[in-house]
């Protein structure tokens, strides 16, 4: 199993993603300019600050050749996660429906929250039952899940939501509580908290590191 991690200007945390993947078979990093995902089983865009968030979160980045491979990568089936500002550059690529807005009470936010896995079928979720819950902490400025009510209702009823925050753990006024959310084929989960920050026991929770062997459990 390898997995490939792209770095941004301005990611942080692509060498904690790297280390939580490492926890689940082999990983690389890939520089935002690569376009050769030859070889790799999965592919993480990982949190921090892409490009500086100039314009806003996400926008500048889904442009890079790195998304345009990933992209080809998630056309033809390949697993791909985005955390936190990875999330924001894949609905700004179109991967993901909705979008991620500033956070309702306009601060930054950075706890542990509880998750409850919310049923979608995922190469990440496999091995985690509906209504599960899992411990992850949760770190960002523009974390606030939207998308129209319609829309809402498709993604709702396509079970396309991967995961809400659990009752009194939203962070930032998430529409529906959605704290992560699959495309329609069910191989790209965005995910506003960070599992990578969940995949050893001395920082409190190990419950992130599930999402990676999910989708090592599937490969082999």
């Amino acid at each position: 199993m390898l997995w490939g991690v792209v770095q941004f200007p301005g990611s942080c945390d692509e060498r904690d993603a790297l280390h939580a993947c490492g926890q689940a078979g082999e990983a690389r990093l890939l520089w935002h300019e690569e376009r050769d995902l030859g070889g790799l089983d999965a592919v993480v865009v990982p949190g921090g600050f892409s490009y500086g968030d100039y314009l806003r979160a996400g926008a500048i980045a889904r442009f890079s050749p790195a998304m345009e491979a990933v992209a080809d990568f998630a056309a033809a089936g390949g697993p791909v996660l985005g955390i936190c500002n990875g999330f924001q550059v894949l609905c700004e690529a179109g991967l993901l429906p909705g979008a991620l807005l500033l956070n309702e009470e306009l601060r930054f936010v950075c706890r542990q929250a509880e998750l409850v896995a919310a049923g979608a079928e995922s190469p990440f979720t496999a091995g985690i039952e509906p209504g599960e819950r899992l411990s992850i902490p949760v770190k960002h400025g523009e974390g606030r899940y939207f998308a129209p009510p319609e829309m809402l209702d498709r993604i709702e009823a396509n079970d396309q939501v991967a995961f809400r925050y659990a009752p009194g753990h939203n962070p930032n006024g998430s529409a529906r509580d959605i704290a992560g959310v699959v495309n329609e084929a069910g191989n790209v989960l965005g995910l506003m908290p960070h599992p990578e920050h969940a995949v050893e026991a001395l920082t409190g929770s190990v419950d992130g590191l599930r999402l990676f062997e999910g989708v090592s459990r599937v490969a082999a």
